[in-house]
């Protein structure tokens, strides 16, 4: 598998792939940090041209997953390496808990250990469920959406795409939030939220408009 991303969150990923047992054939794809080492931890090769992606994928199963949180990078990136002939691919820890009824994870979603989720979600494309997260029951998660760790979505909510919740976010029952929401750190939403806002506090609160995002 290629991991896109050699920083922060793409080790959270190789950490799942080793619960999985499978980070034998892992390979990290860098190709804007000019720090980067040749290998990660000394073992893990870093990609750092499109050119050695593609010779990746020519040599092996052309899987990738993303390692980066951004909604908007996520989004690029994955247009990036499917246009080079990539699977988009899930990473799910086993030290998640996912419910066993009606739930839908579409390609290339990371649940990452300690997230609890319940019966009928949907989780939309490249969606990202950090540490620790709760997902209720009947609730929808957009594509490319950020959830941060500890995030707790009550259930019958809807949150849009390209959303980022906050560490410790909490969304209460029946809410529904637009496409292109932050919502910050800590903060309780009350009440839906339109597109392209950012809201904190507790309870959340409108701050500002946000630009919508173009692709």
């Amino acid at each position: 598998m290629l991991i896109v991303g050699a920083k922060g969150f793409a080790k959270e990923i190789l950490e799942v792939l080793y619960q999985l047992k499978s980070h034998k054939n892992v390979v990290f794809y860098d190709d804007v940090n000019i720090d980067s080492p040749d290998k990660l931890y000394g073992e893990f090769e870093i990609l750092k041209s499109i050119e050695e992606a593609k010779l990746f994928f020519k040599d092996n199963e052309p899987i990738f997953t993303i390692g980066v949180g951004n909604p908007f990078l996520r989004k690029k990136l994955y247009d990036k390496f499917i246009s080079i002939g990539g699977k988009f691919n899930s990473t799910i820890s086993p030290l998640s808990s996912i419910g066993h009824f009606g739930n839908t994870i579409s390609d290339g979603c990371n649940i990452m250990t300690g997230t609890r989720i319940t019966n009928d979600v949907k989780l939309g494309k490249g969606a990202l469920i950090n540490l620790n997260c709760t997902i209720g029951h009947d609730s929808i998660i957009g594509e490319f959406v950020e959830m941060s760790p500890g995030v707790n979505v009550s259930g019958n909510c809807i949150i849009g795409n390209y959303c980022v919740l906050g560490t410790n976010a909490t969304i209460l029952p029946k809410i529904t939030i637009g496409t292109n929401v932050i919502i910050g750190a800590g903060s309780v939403v009350i009440k839906d939220v339109p597109d392209n806002s950012l809201v904190v506090g507790v309870p959340a609160v409108f701050k500002k408009e946000l630009k919508p995002l173009l692709f």
